[in-house]
């Protein structure tokens, strides 16, 4: 009889309702974990794209780069435009100076433990926060090379174009500039990739460094990496340009002597200084001309700085459509700040708030005379022309 007793209590206690909920509910949790744990496993077994280096068979086809010019050559802009751009001479220096972006200074190891690069709070107003989502996508994926760069050029607007691109989910980019092409291949491809964010499928890695477009060897290590990779140069006028790469120096060595004083080497005769990297970097034909032994210009894309000011949506809509991207970013990311006279986000990448480039962006430039600003104009001109030829593309800096 209390045996009776005790196997009717125990199996009514078994078939209690609660029970029953409660045994279902530890099943499927043990179910939901075992799921994430395999999915975890999988995701991070995951190759990274295999890159094949070709550099030793692609280095054969890199052309000497252009150098010093004859000062006679240097009065005459017809004649020393075509000595330019078709006889090689020996490499410039300084070109790539006084970058005052963030480049890439850690070692290797540093950066597999760093998604989300430190560097970059100094380029915004205010502090950037990651969202959980951000947080939760930086453990998924794989690390690739870059599927697209921008090359180029200083003070062109190659910041803003970057942080603007990162608004779309299907961009991911490094913040700081790798410099791996100019300053540090001898790191390999390997080290180079471990700078780059994860990323799913589906969506594109970039980093920006525009010092590429100036350095002679960028166009034949790029192209050993990947013959596919497509290229973004935003460029803007020669003269103005020059005259905010030196603003940026100045910044930094109030010392230097004025902007004039640099740009001739004799101001009396009003003969250019070709040697003094702001000059220098304006060429754009000069330096298109060796991407284009590497390159198509079906895979280069020019971005105006100035339209990147007054439409960024026009220039972002290019830039996606290039990159073979939906347009997300349209007007409604956009406002203009009166105060700084650029556009700015209205929602940045990990925020919910208005942001707006850094202090080191938009610097007042000093006034130069008029006659050198002139002189400037007419020295520039049949590089500019050139350059229009070239791509097609008449930016109207004359």
């Amino acid at each position: 009889m209390e045996y009776s007793l005790f196997c009717h209590n125990f199996y009514a206690l078994s078939v209690s309702p609660v029970k029953k909920k409660l045994g279902l509910l530890f099943i499927m949790l043990l179910i939901w974990v075992y799921m994430l744990y395999s999915c975890v496993g999988y995701c991070a077994s995951m190759p990274p794209s295999l890159v094949v280096d070709n550099n030793n068979n692609n280095r054969a086809k890199e052309t000497e780069f252009l150098g010093k010019y004859a000062e006679a050559e240097s009065g005459r802009p017809d004649l020393m435009m075509s000595k330019l751009l078709s006889r090689p001479q020996s490499s410039w220096t300084d070109v790539e100076s006084d970058y005052d972006e963030p480049t890439v200074r850690r070692a290797p190891r540093d950066f597999s433990k760093d998604e989300v690069d430190p560097d970059r709070t100094d380029e915004w107003d205010d502090g950037r926060r990651v969202s959980p989502l951000s947080s939760f996508s930086n453990g998924s994926g794989s690390k690739k090379l870059p599927q697209a760069i921008i090359i180029g050029v200083k003070k062109g607007g190659t910041r803003a174009l970057l942080e603007f691109l990162r608004v779309h989910p299907d961009i991911r980019a490094v913040g700081a500039e790798p410099h791996f092409f100019d300053r540090n291949y001898d790191n390999g491809l390997d080290w180079y990739r471990d700078l780059m964010p994860k990323t799913l499928e589906g969506q594109i890695t970039m980093e920006k460094t525009p010092s590429y477009f100036v350095t002679h060897e960028a166009p034949a290590r790029i192209y050993a990496m990947s013959r596919d990779t497509k290229l973004i140069v935003v460029v803007r006028d020669p003269v103005t340009r020059a005259i905010s790469d030196y603003t940026q120096t100045l910044s930094k060595k109030p010392d230097i002597p004025t902007f004039e004083s640099l740009t001739f080497k004799n101001r009396t005769t009003g003969l250019i200084d070709t040697s003094w990297s702001a000059i220098q970097i304006g060429i754009y034909a000069k330096h298109l001309d060796n991407w284009l032994q590497f390159f198509p210009m079906s895979q280069i894309l020019f971005v105006s700085g100035e339209r990147l000011i007054s439409d960024p949506a026009g220039e972002l809509g290019r830039v996606q459509d290039f990159l073979g991207l939906k347009r997300i970013i349209t007007d409604k990311h956009f406002y203009f700040n009166q105060t700084k006279g650029f556009p700015c986000l209205k929602k940045a990448e990990g925020s919910s708030k208005p942001h707006c480039l850094g202090k080191t962006k938009g610097r007042t430039h000093p006034n130069i005379n008029p006659e050198v600003v002139q002189r400037l104009r007419d020295f520039y001109r049949p590089f500019n022309m050139k350059f229009y030829q070239m791509t097609g593309h008449n930016f109207g800096w004359d």
